[in-house]
């Protein structure tokens, strides 16, 4: 059975975000992820990881102004001195939280932008945080995003990630597969996860329409489950979902996969 996370962004929200560690043990995960950790100490969310014998598998460089639209700020050659000083922090947090991986959001493209001079930006600034994390053991991860949700978004396919992932060249720069995002655009889940599954380093999942937990959408996920477990992917599956109901309601999927079979 794959390895999955919780992801404490959107799941337990009923909680205080720090008593979501508790709970992700409670429920049996093993690893957590989330968006953002930089509003709290470093100190208190080791604490919590320590205390629950949980794995820190992800969590973001700084986006920008989230609660204002921004989704990354990666690809805009006027923050460049921001997005490094950003990679400095998340390397500073990740080394205290024993996470070994970053995900670098791309940013939205408005209508008439110079998207050349984006991508050369983009390039350059994952050449630089891709050797930062290097330098520290750490993989930098990318991610496509459907346009949907997340309208103009700079990386919307999977083919235009592994594009840049071969333009940038350095070997700790990979793939975080998105099931959700990647139906909506693209769909042939499992062929695209064959064919990229050497650039794959994480994968994060929700059910289409809603985002909601497997099994609420049109996602096969026991076959893609089984379908990853198959084909021999290693790392972890975050869950990135929005409980249809409460959290605890969510995880019938997650307590049956658990279930020992007779």
């Amino acid at each position: 059975m794959p390895k999955f996370a919780a992801n404490l962004s959107m799941l337990f929200t009923e909680l205080p975000f720090l008593d979501r560690f508790d709970a992700a043990a409670s429920a049996g995960f093993e690893g957590v992820e989330f968006l953002f950790p930089y509003e709290y100490e470093t100190d208190d969310l080791a604490a919590r990881l320590k205390a629950n014998g949980l794995t820190q598998v992800l969590f973001n460089l700084s986006a920008g102004n989230w609660a204002a639209g921004d989704r990354g700020i990666a690809i805009y050659p006027n923050l460049t001195g921001e997005f490094r000083e950003s990679v400095q922090r998340a390397v500073k947090y990740a080394k205290a939280l024993g996470c070994k991986q970053l995900h670098c959001l791309a940013g939205t493209a408005p209508p008439g932008a110079d998207h050349r001079q984006m991508r050369k930006t983009y390039i350059e600034n994952l050449t630089f945080a891709a050797g930062a994390l290097a330098d520290e053991g750490m993989t930098l991860l990318i991610e496509a995003i459907n346009t949907r949700d997340v309208p103009n978004y700079f990386l919307d396919s999977t083919a235009k990630a592994a594009d840049v992932i071969e333009s940038v060249g350095a070997p700790n720069l990979r793939l975080q597969y998105d099931v959700y995002h990647m139906q909506i655009m693209e769909g042939d889940l499992t062929p695209t996860i064959d064919k990229y599954l050497p650039l794959i380093g994480h994968v994060q999942i929700a059910d289409t329409p809603g985002r909601h937990e497997p099994g609420t959408g049109e996602i096969n996920f026991p076959f893609v489950f089984d379908h990853l477990d198959r084909i021999g992917y290693k790392g972890w599956i975050g869950c990135e979902y929005k409980p249809r109901s409460s959290t605890s309601d969510s995880l019938q999927w997650w307590r049956k996969l658990k279930a020992p079979t007779i």
